[in-house]
């Protein structure tokens, strides 16, 4: 493969490294040179992801923990479960991919997630959190139908632990008791040298046999007291507990609760875990680790080293950034504008504060400004509450985050009309994140809700009258717009609501027009220039605009729409729909994301193999004329 991704790193600076490609390999290491061996690992990927770009901060803080269970359990036979998978990057180096590591989330290259058909040691794709346990329990009940003895894990972090999912799957494994561990990643504290001393020697004695024995003994001895005194020995030992483990949670979940353990301890990581591998039934494990671990910078500001582009290690990132306003910062200033005047005006994220642009409105407005975690149904539903109560609220949410929340859109938000506005980001293609994190279907799974209002902004001033629009709404709104910089228009800083329901002509030409929806106007709008085409700025996904395209209909010989979503039910149909309550007949072509999952890469280099940039939508309408200029020929 020919690439612009530069080389992979010469390995002849990381020895134990390169004598890893695969697993096995790994195992075969004496005990005593794994740390060695992190070392080498933590450096390796600094430098790779620094050259190509990539996560780095979630990586860095798992290189032990990732040695650890590779040398622990026998991968790919044992089942080893990644949530979310932003720290996958340590597992695929190990597991035969060092060499195009430098290629990871390039266009053709390596999945920045875990991802099935990439390799046998990626057991279940991933890209949104918290659904590890549940994924890892379905394997485990297999393996137990089907008389296997291979092992489970699942690795789960805090973050990923909030989301409603994992509390569903815990509370099923306790019931259900397959064989599994689940392994807590815990990276919001770091551990004093005394503190993970004592933590080592604690996972280590609850880890071991005299606590189980101690355990099973207990139940025994309290099966046969007397019922008085057994509720007082419960009482007593879930005190004591409570005292030298802080696990009773998991415990009443059904969980034997192992740890706190230090993550960065392969001495105390992988005894620990060979005996959790030879425990049955549902396990967990807590593990201390801190995010960046071993790059000073990333361990200072995790936040900003989470996904970066290519930088240098011994710099740091650079500061500022370039490119245009993007439309997420059109956002958040908007949000700060609308919020100064309107003091009903709240802003809701379900954990994604930097990424929706609310770092300054919670800055600002803290007391009206809600982080509910990876709890994206939750977002939904709270939003909801507060406009029954006569706020509005604003939920931030990036589009296919918005689909686990779609039931608390229909029931909760839409039928009861309520007025929310639904700031939706990363609409459309993404890039490097791939099919998880593309916004592919909003389009179409908002469209079909009665009582919403969809809008798709052309440039960055749209998006914020489209977004003051949505506010002055008696209702439920939305606003979709890409990830990135807009065309480059200036931001107006005023606010006027837009026409519901009216389109714009923003050129008009002959024989074709182009009915664009959002991010397409720019491209179709350089396409009519070689067509001589007409476009129309549809503006509004729902209500459609019918008098223009009636008019569009009646002036023009071909329509084509264009959108960034998935032409099944979106808003092409919309308009055809449009077209056929009318009764009206007219040649009509759709151009947008086809009926196929679009894998990661550059958009650019994506949107112009889809044939969706300017010179493609030319080529395409040229293709569609041709038949008819060679009728028209008496050809």
């Amino acid at each position: 493969m020919t690439s612009t991704d530069g080389q992979p790193l010469d390995t002849d600076s990381y020895p134990l490294l390169a004598g890893i490609d695969d697993p096995a390999a790994l195992r075969d290491l004496p005990h005593r040179k794994l740390p060695a061996l992190a070392a080498e690992l933590r450096e390796f990927l600094l430098h790779s992801v620094a050259r190509s770009g990539g996560h780095l901060a979630a990586g860095l803080g798992v290189v032990e923990l990732t040695i650890a269970l590779h040398y622990v359990y026998q991968t790919p036979e044992d089942r080893l479960v990644w949530d979310v998978g932003h720290q996958c990057y340590p597992h695929k180096i190990l597991t035969g991919r060092r060499g195009r590591i430098h290629t990871v989330r390039k266009t053709d290259g390596l999945a920045g997630f875990p991802k099935r058909d990439e390799s046998p040691y990626d057991t279940f794709g991933v890209g949104h959190s918290s659904t590890s346990i549940s994924a890892a329990i379905g394997m485990a009940l297999a393996a137990r139908a089907q008389g296997s003895d291979q092992r489970t894990c699942a690795v789960i972090g805090d973050g990923g632990l909030t989301a409603g999912q994992a509390f569903e799957a815990l509370n099923h494994a306790g019931d259900a008791r397959p064989d599994l561990l689940v392994v807590l990643n815990d990276n919001e504290m770091s551990i004093s040298e005394n503190v993970g001393a004592l933590s080592r020697t604690l996972a280590r004695l609850l880890a071991g046999g005299v606590y189980g024995n101690l355990r099973r003994e207990g139940k025994r001895m309290l099966e046969r007291m007397p019922s008085g005194m057994r509720e007082l020995a419960k009482r007593a030992e879930a005190h004591a507990k409570g005292m030298i483990a802080p696990g009773m949670f998991f415990e009443e979940l059904g969980f034997q609760y192992f740890g706190p353990v230090d993550g960065h301890d392969l001495t105390a990581l992988v005894p620990v875990l060979q005996r959790l591998r030879a425990t049955e039934g549902p396990l967990l494990l807590h593990v201390v680790t801190r995010k960046g671990k071993g790059y000073a910078l990333a361990e200072e500001d995790p936040i900003a080293y989470h996904g970066v582009k290519a930088f240098d290690p011994s710099e740091g990132l650079p500061e500022g950034g370039g490119g245009g306003t993007s439309y997420t910062r059109v956002f958040g200033d908007w949000l700060c504008d609308i919020a100064a005047q309107d003091r009903r005006v709240w802003g809701i994220t379900p954990a994604m504060r930097e990424g929706s642009g609310l770092v300054e409105f919670a800055h600002r407005f803290p007391e009206r400004y809600l982080d509910v975690g990876i709890a994206e149904q939750h977002s939904v539903t709270v939003a909801a509450g507060l406009a029954c109560e006569g706020e509005r609220p604003v939920l931030a949410i990036y589009s296919t985050f918005l689909q686990r929340g779609y039931d608390q859109l229909i029931h909760d938000i839409a039928i009861q009309k309520l007025p929310v506005v639904l700031a939706i980001d990363r609409a459309g293609l993404v890039g490097a994140d791939g099919p998880t994190h593309n916004g592919a279907f909003d389009l179409s799974y908002l469209r079909c809700v009665p009582n919403l209002v969809v809008m798709a902004p052309a440039d960055e001033d749209e998006c914020r009258q489209m977004l003051y629009t949505g506010h002055c709404h008696d209702g439920p709104a939305a606003v979709r717009y890409p990830r990135g910089a807009g065309p480059g228009v200036p931001v107006s800083p005023r606010m006027q609501a837009l026409p519901m329901g009216r389109a714009e002509w923003r050129r008009r030409g002959k024989g074709v027009a182009l009915l664009a929806f959002g991010s397409m106007v720019t491209p179709a709008l350089e396409a009519a220039e070689a067509l001589d085409a007409s476009v129309l700025n549809m503006r509004f996904v729902k209500p459609v605009d019918e008098q223009a395209v009636m008019e569009a209909a009646a002036e023009h010989d071909l329509l084509v729409t264009l959108e960034e979503n998935v032409i099944a039910g979106g808003a092409g149909s919309a308009v055809a729909e449009c077209l056929a309550r009318a009764g009206v007949t007219v040649p009509i072509r759709h151009i947008g994301l086809p009926d196929r999952f679009i894998e990661h890469g550059d958009p650019g280099v994506l949107l112009h193999r889809l044939g969706m940039d300017g010179p493609g939508v030319t080529r395409r309408v040229e293709e569609w004329l041709a038949p008819r200029r060679h009728a028209l020929r008496g050809g």
